[in-house]
């Protein structure tokens, strides 16, 4: 499917999550696509903002998003800006409890028992459940509509294998949401794949997408 056409299944208001870790394992000609639709309202729910003119930064600058969720936002001097203007409901939640959320929403868990901000102001407005006499803060999952996720190679039933560490967040993500679209390398004919290579299985995608030739989504 094109980028454009695949871009379709995301419509105004939806919670989307986005694979990737700085540069790496971005959805680039799917987050291109996405800017140039101008699908509004979004609610992100991504590792990092990039930065203002790379990946899904440019959905943050171009006020395509009503809310973030992330785990560190300072590479993209706008999501700042815009939160303290009151313009972007901002979420931070620490790397490894982000990552266990997504798998909690992605294996249909309640949520995960975390020691992590236990003292600060992460614990606000959260449970605070006692185990063993040590205190823990249910972080509650976190699942989305949409899934834009980067492989390295698929073949037509939609296994996919990842390149390096732009595997990132890209699995975890592909068990969390509704819609799973996938921008890969290469599409091969099945069997030509290493199963032992396989990654995320193919029936957690949904659509397929070639990447593009801009400047960071022709760079593995």
């Amino acid at each position: 499917m094109s980028p454009k056409e695949a871009i379709t299944h995301v419509r105004d208001g939806q919670r989307i999550m986005v694979g990737g870790f700085n540069y790496g394992g971005i959805p680039y000609t799917l987050v291109d696509a996405l800017v140039e639709a101008g699908t509004r309202h979004l609610r992100l729910i991504a590792n990092d903002t990039a930065y203002e003119d790379v990946g899904h930064g440019k959905l943050v600058c171009n006020g395509q998003v009503d809310s973030v969720i992330a785990s560190h936002v300072g590479l993209n001097k706008t999501t700042g800006a815009l939160y303290h203007e009151g313009k972007l409901d901002l979420e931070l939640s620490p790397q490894g409890t982000f990552a266990e959320r997504i798998r909690a929403g992605g294996f249909g868990l309640g949520g995960i028992l975390t020691p992590t901000g236990i003292g600060t102001v992460v614990e606000e407005g959260k449970e605070i459940i006692e185990v063993d006499g040590r205190k823990y803060i249910l972080e509650k999952p976190l699942t989305a509509d949409v899934a834009l996720i980067k492989g390295h190679k698929a073949d037509r039933m939609g296994n996919l294998t990842y390149f390096g560490t732009n595997q990132n967040f890209n699995p975890a993500m592909a068990t969390a949401a509704e819609l799973v679209i996938a921008e890969v390398d290469a599409i091969l004919e099945v069997g030509e794949l290493d199963p032992v290579e396989v990654v995320t299985p193919g029936m957690l995608v949904d659509i397929l997408v070639v990447k593009g030739d801009s400047y960071y989504a022709a760079r593995t």
